[in-house]
């Protein structure tokens, strides 16, 4: 016999349980991105980088988005070797003369500094110091819209060519496609919102 009255007390506890959760820690369960959110506290930083670069701020703000959901990923590391905030492979940060694997990653035991700009100028790398600090560090998100809008702007997004310089970014059309969809979105929708409470 089914009783009608118990399913309706559960229901009634989960909700209030949720509630109190919600009250204690309204980021406990964030609201999922749309894909017109871009967040409120990067703008600024977007909008610096792509004028230092002569790039559009929406297009860093779409790979960022595309690379670590605008940095939220548990880990900034892929499975695959890049790493930061906008996923740069080590090499292509400090230098392809480096010297490495074919895929960008530093050998195993090489402990380099990623982060000193001398090693990168030596090496032809793209790692900026955008934030003024004397270091050029991947997990500085400063540092890595900068280099983002610096590699991007090498590779043509400065002269329109945004399918190449994305495609130089990760070379999978895949990759570019999504990248372009949000750069579209947020041309024409951009909605900004707050990402931290």
């Amino acid at each position: 016999m089914k009783r009608p009255g118990v399913a309706i007390l559960i229901t009634v506890i989960i909700s209030v349980v949720f509630a109190v959760l919600l009250q204690k820690n309204p980021a406990a369960f964030p609201t999922p991105l749309k894909k017109s959110h871009v967040p409120e506290e990067y703008i600024d930083l977007y909008r610096e980088a792509a004028e230092e670069y002569e790039v559009q701020w929406e297009l860093l703000a779409a790979v960022h988005r595309v690379e670590t959901k605008f940095s939220t990923m548990e880990t900034l590391e892929s499975p695959k070797g890049a790493i930061g905030h906008y996923q740069f492979m080590p090499l292509t940060w400090i230098g392809w003369s480096y010297g490495g694997s074919r895929l960008g990653e530093l050998d195993k035991d090489d402990l380099v500094d990623l982060t000193d700009l001398k090693l990168i100028d030596k090496y032809g790398g793209y790692g900026k110091d955008g934030n003024g600090d004397g270091k050029a560090d991947p997990y500085n998100l400063t540092d890595a819209a900068y280099t983002a809008a610096s590699y991007l702007s090498a590779n043509g997004a400065s002269e329109g060519r945004l399918k190449s310089a994305l495609f130089a970014y990760n070379q999978s059309d895949e990759y570019v496609d999504e990248v372009l969809s949000f750069y579209n979105e947020y041309r024409e929708n951009a909605t900004v919102v707050k990402l931290k409470q």
